[in-house]
């Protein structure tokens, strides 16, 4: 089982072989952490996403890009599902967590850094959002050594740590 820990910052920051970003459907940037991660990661990251998801990505897939100008190595971009616009299944939100870790071990990536999917502009309750997160990780069958779930907010930070710990 991969060690889990919860940080504080700026995703774009944290030095792991992947990061996670929770894009929208066609994968093309966006707001929230997609938005950061482009801007930090630089237009090489949205040619990937053209050049490799010519379609988009359904929700609770994963796929890959480069990072760009991030210090990780590889972007590795899943779809939550939207709360906010009524999808509410807790089983695409697992999938995110799942199979974004299953791109990790096809690329042998040992650390992956996770926001919290679905959790911000897509209205996943937060508390639902951090559980189905530890769970998921936890019950992922994946060589990745070192999983991290970056809140950008101390007050999330400290909610993280605290499920991690109970």
């Amino acid at each position: 089982m991969a060690e889990l820990t919860a940080i504080q910052g700026d995703i774009t920051a944290v030095e792991a072989d992947a990061i996670v970003n929770a894009a929208n459907r066609a994968m093309r940037g966006g707001g929230g952490v997609d938005g950061a991660i482009h801007r930090a990661g630089g237009p090489a990251i949205l040619q990937d996403c053209i050049t490799r998801f010519p379609n988009g990505l359904a929700t609770g897939d994963a796929g890959w890009t480069t990072a760009g100008n991030l210090p990780a190595t590889w972007v590795i971009h899943t779809v939550g599902p939207n709360y906010g616009a009524g999808e509410r299944d807790g089983g695409l939100l697992e999938s995110c967590y799942t199979r974004s870790l299953a791109v990790a071990d096809e690329l042998g990536a040992t650390s992956v850094a996770f926001p919290l999917i679905s959790a911000g502009v897509y209205a996943w309750p937060k508390q639902d959002a951090i559980d189905t997160a530890i769970r998921a990780i936890r019950a992922a069958d994946t060589a990745v050594a070192h999983v991290y779930i970056v809140a950008f907010d101390t007050a999330t930070a400290t909610e993280v740590d605290a499920a991690l710990s109970a």
